[in-house]
């Protein structure tokens, strides 16, 4: 198996183990945009970055850890802070996302233990 094959059978997994918060982050970072590339058309832009976000999720526990940990994947996929900016940039993501999130985890709370 190739690469891109490994990383579509990831993202199809994770599709199924976090239902419909998979594309309600790719939806919140495309519409906050934090490096610039939406363009109307390329909804799917931001994938490999949730594809590492939502494994995550559990390592926080306040919005503070999650916008940490936003930052920390934008730094990993943009090389670094002068494309992915400072992590201040990712309070709102990361409001929105932890929202999202809890969201989620109430409605799942027997796949997702706290």
């Amino acid at each position: 198996m190739n690469e891109r094959d490994s990383r579509r059978e990831n993202r199809a997994r994770l599709k199924e183990r976090y239902h419909s918060l998979y594309d309600e982050v790719l939806d919140i970072l495309f519409q906050h945009d934090p490096i610039g590339i939406n363009f109307e058309t390329n909804t799917d832009e931001y994938e490999p970055e949730v594809d590492t976000i939502l494994p995550r999720l559990k390592e926080a526990a306040s919005t503070d850890d999650l916008r940490r940990i936003i930052h920390e994947e934008f730094m990993r996929w943009f090389n670094g802070e002068d494309t992915a900016g400072p992590e201040a940039k990712y309070d709102k993501i990361a409001q929105a996302v932890w929202a999202a999130y809890q969201r989620f985890k109430s409605h799942f709370a027997s796949e997702f233990p706290t």
